[in-house]
């Protein structure tokens, strides 16, 4: 069970922290959002939340109740990721990366659950 919380936790910890890159310092992504239809604040907002939820799901000392939060809200940024994709109506593949991704979200947030209890 610890072998699959890390294994998970570091895949979407890995992409988390390409996305926020991305969000920072590639065109592309930087353009993409905005045609998306979000501010450039919110750019950077997602970015700076990426970041931190990183953070908070790697360091084994902080508190489950922080880690919980990380988990809604990298929750909400795929929820909110697909909807906006999908709206734009953007290639099917995007979504399904999305869709994988809040899978391997949740595979480690029941591991992370098993191992607390």
């Amino acid at each position: 069970m610890k072998t699959i919380y890390w294994i998970s936790t570091l895949i979407l910890t890995i992409f988390l922290s390409w996305s926020a890159y991305g969000y920072f310092f590639s065109k592309t992504m930087i353009d993409g959002v905005k045609a998306l239809g979000f501010p450039d604040f919110f750019r950077i907002q997602l970015a700076v939340l990426k970041i931190t939820a990183v953070f908070i799901l790697l360091i084994p000392q902080i508190p489950i109740q922080y880690k919980e939060w990380a988990y809604v809200g990298i929750g909400l940024f795929f929820i909110t990721a697909i909807v906006a994709h999908a709206i734009h109506k953007d290639p099917l593949f995007i979504n399904l990366i999305n869709i994988v991704f809040f899978g391997i979200l949740i595979i480690s947030r029941i591991c992370l659950l098993k191992l607390q209890g």
